[in-house]
C-alpha cells in the first residue's frame, strides 16, 4: 500500500502538493490533480484515518453498548443505529455486555453491574469514540449512564430519567390501543388480557393501552379479565381457562409468546381461532406469522428505534440538541399487522 511520500515521488511532485489534492484543498492544476488521483488509484493508496482522526481529534465513531445480542430486540435496534451512521460517514465500536448469557433476566433489577458499564465507556472512550449510545433488552429505568460524561450519550430501549441522556423507546401505550381497538371494531366486548410481569414498564403501559380503548369505547373494565402472565408461552396456557371462565369472546396476549401458549390450549379445548375465539399479541415475534392461524400483533419499531438514537447522537455532536430543562423521551409509534386470528364476533 503506497504512501504520500511514494505516489509524490512518483509524480515528480511535492508531499505537501500530493497531501493538498488527496484532501481536496485547491491551488494545484488541473493536469498534476488528475495525475496525482490517477497515481494514488493505480498505488493503491489508502488514507491513514487513525493518523489523521487523532489529529483533528473527530474520530467519526460512536461506541454502542449492547446488553446482550442474543436478546430478540437487540439486532434490530443495533442494525438501525448501524444504518444511520453509515448514510452520515459514521462507524460504531460495538461492545456487548452479555448480560442475559450471564444472568438471566433476573439482572433486570439489578445494578451491580453498572460499574462494569461505567468501565466499558471509559474503554471507548480510550479509543477516541465521540459519543456512547447504551441499548437495553428491556425497557426500565436506567441510572447507568453518569451525568458527568463528557461526551454525549444516548439510551435506546430504556429510560435515563437524564436532562442530558436522551431515552428513545417504544409507544407500547398506543400500540395497546390500536389492537384491542381493533378487538372493538369486531364486535369484541368483553376483551381478556394475559399480562406481562407486572413490573415491566411494557406491561404497564400496554395495560393502560387496554384501559383507554375501552374507555373510548364505552367498555366498563373489569379487572377480573386481566390475567397475570410473564412473557413466557407456559403461562399463556395456564391463564386460557381462567379467562374463559369470565366469557370472554377475545384475549389481548401482552406479547406473541404468551398468545402461543393460549393457541394451544384453545386447540386441546376444541375452540377454533377465529371463529370461536379471537386472539391478539404483541411484539411481531417471527414464529407469530407461522401460527395457525397467524397472529394478528403489533410490530415493535425496533429498527427505528435505534436509528433515531443514533440521529439524535448526531444532532447532539453537532449542537443540534442542547441540554433540556426535564428529562427528553423520544417515543416510536408501533404498527399493528393484521393477519388472520381474528374474526367479527357473532351472538
Amino acid at each position: 500500500m503506497a504512501t504520500i511520500k511514494e505516489i509524490a515521488k512518483a509524480c515528480h511532485v511535492s508531499v505537501a502538493t500530493v497531501s493538498n489534492i488527496l484532501n481536496k484543498k485547491p491551488g494545484a492544476s488541473e493536469a498534476t490533480r488528475e495525475l496525482v488521483l490517477k497515481t494514488a488509484k493505480e498505488m493503491d493508496y489508502m488514507p491513514n484515518y487513525v493518523a489523521k482522526n487523532l489529529k483533528t481529534k473527530n474520530t467519526r465513531s460512536i461506541g454502542v453498548i449492547a446488553e446482550d445480542m442474543t436478546i430478540f430486540s437487540i439486532p434490530d435496534i443495533i442494525d438501525g443505529i448501524t444504518e444511520y451512521c453509515e448514510e452520515v460517514d459514521y462507524q460504531i465500536l460495538l461492545t456487548n455486555l452479555r448480560l442475559y448469557k450471564k444472568y438471566q433476566d433476573v439482572y433486570y433489577g439489578r445494578e451491580d453491574y453498572f460499574e462494569r458499564v461505567k468501565q466499558e465507556i471509559k474503554k471507548l472512550m480510550a479509543k477516541q469514540v465521540e459519543g456512547i449510545i447504551y441499548v437495553t433488552a428491556h425497557e426500565r429505568v436506567m441510572h447507568c449512564i453518569p451525568d458527568d460524561l463528557p461526551i454525549p450519550a444516548v439510551m435506546a430501549y430504556g429510560y435515563t430519567e437524564s436532562k442530558k441522556v436522551p431515552s428513545i423507546v417504544v409507544d407500547d401505550e398506543h400500540g395497546a390501543y390500536e389492537v384491542v381497538c381493533h378487538l372493538i371494531r369486531h364486535g369484541h366486548r368483553r376483551i381478556g388480557v394475559v399480562m406481562g410481569k407486572k413490573d415491566s414498564l411494557h406491561a404497564q403501559a400496554r395495560l393502560v393501552g387496554y384501559q383507554k380503548a375501552l374507555r373510548d369505547n364505552g367498555i366498563v373494565y373489569d379487572p377480573e379479565l386481566v390475567a397475570q402472565g410473564d412473557w413466557t408461552r407456559e403461562s399463556g396456557y395456564r391463564m386460557a381457562d381462567e379467562l374463559l371462565a369470565h366469557d370472554v369472546t377475545a384475549v389481548f396476549c401482552m406479547n406473541d409468546l404468551m398468545a402461543g401458549g393460549l393457541y394451544d390450549r384453545l386447540d386441546e379445548l376444541g375452540k377454533k381461532i377465529p371463529e370461536e375465539f379471537s386472539v391478539v399479541g404483541y411484539d411481531d415475534r417471527e414464529l407469530s406469522s407461522y401460527y395457525k392461524p397467524p397472529l394478528t400483533t403489533i410490530r415493535l419499531p425496533l429498527h427505528d428505534i435505534g436509528y433515531r438514537a443514533a440521529e439524535v447522537m448526531i444532532a447532539l455532536l453537532e449542537k443540534r440538541i442542547v441540554p433540556q430543562e426535564e428529562e427528553v423521551i423520544y417515543q416510536m409509534p408501533c404498527e399493528m399487522l393484521i393477519r388472520k386470528s381474528v374474526q367479527d364476533y357473532k351472538l
